[in-house]
């Protein structure tokens, strides 16, 4: 079959692989939209220890059931399908209280075995879900990442109704965020950004307000956006030194600021600042099974769409798309891919 291989830092390769073949417990899965990860980027990078190449990378992704292992019932041929794709162990203490995200020996598919940048990919059974058959390909296989966005924003909001809420990044987690508050009964949502045209993009589809922090005064600008009521909710979605400084410098005292983004380790905080404050400094990593099908729901209903923030291209221009990426030369909020660039 023909795969974007990942070989080197910074380098993919479009070649023909085997195909794979399902075990007892797994299924084939013929993939139609792949979207590209922001953490693939530091993987393709050759910043992340735990994809090692030559690797297949691909967690983002719907396709239809090609064939199933013997162990395998009630999924059906030629079924349309998303994948979950946080495999756990069941039996730890994280797994034991329901923090299937927090497995000590968490695997992801595209991680740490063969993920979907490739004609197929196998999966266990266990981590396939279903999806409408008039569903989009290229929507369903934003669950993953809304999965992660929603959980994220839900946790954020959950001490604040109505709130204003500032999101730092307008990348695909960035975006999906500011829907999730949307849909969460956010009053004002503002998305910062370094890059123009992506706040554009989000304008668009996603912010009240938009603005490019390095062009004015950020407490400024939200204290004209936002009066009295101020900031009781800040998710950064970019993770940097920063967005991590700034989110804590106009959040109201007692609101929270959400950490999802992943852009650095190291990070310089004022905590007595956090702490005279009382504002509550959250991490999200993943999902829970069950944000997992609510994401799926929202797609399926059409709460949740692609239109106007992806584009779609062709996995033979994989290593094309990635250097795009990590160049800045691409305007939409996420990439997705499909064998020959179209819609399946």
């Amino acid at each position: 079959m023909q795969a974007l291989v990942w070989t080197a830092a910074e380098t993919m390769e479009y070649n023909v692989i085997d195909k794979p073949v399902p075990l007892h417990h797994e299924v084939l899965i013929h993939v139609e939209a792949v979207g590209i990860c922001g953490s693939e980027i530091e993987g393709y990078l050759g910043h992340n220890s735990l994809r090692v190449p030559p690797l297949v990378m691909g967690h983002e992704f719907c396709g239809r059931i090609e064939a199933a292992g013997q162990d395998v019932s009630g999924l059906l041929k030629g079924q349309k399908v998303v994948v979950n794709p946080l495999l756990h162990c069941g039996v730890c203490g994280s797994c034991r209280k329901g923090h299937t995200q927090l497995c000590i020996a968490r695997q992801i598919i595209g991680i740490h075995r063969q993920g979907a940048f490739g004609e197929w990919v196998v999966v266990p059974a266990s981590s396939v879900v279903p999806v409408a058959e008039e569903t989009d390909p290229v929507r369903a296989s934003l669950a993953e990442p809304l999965a992660c966005s929603l959980r994220a924003t839900r946790r954020a909001m959950q001490r604040h109704a109505f709130a204003n809420v500032v999101i730092f990044g307008a990348g695909g987690i960035g975006i999906l965020c500011a829907k999730s508050a949307r849909l969460l009964g956010a009053e004002r949502i503002i998305v910062l950004d370094t890059h123009d045209e992506r706040l554009q993009m989000a304008a668009g589809v996603a912010a009240d307000y938009t603005f490019n922090p390095l062009q004015c005064d950020i407490k400024a600008e939200i204290a004209a956006i936002t009066g009295d009521k101020g900031v009781d909710v800040v998710i950064d979605a970019a993770g940097f030194q920063p967005t991590r400084t700034a989110a804590i410098a106009i959040v109201n005292p007692g609101g929270t600021v959400m950490n999802i983004g992943l852009g650095i380790d190291d990070t310089v905080i004022p905590v007595n600042v956090q702490i005279r404050s009382e504002i509550e400094l959250l991490g999200s990593f993943c999902y829970t099974q069950q944000d997992f099908l609510d994401a799926v729901g929202l797609l399926e209903g059409g709460r949740v769409t692609e239109e106007g923030w992806t584009e779609v291209r062709p996995l033979s221009a994989g290593n094309e798309a990635f250097q795009d990426l990590i160049n800045g030369r691409v305007k939409s909020g996420k990439i997705c891919l499909t064998l020959d660039g179209e819609r399946a």
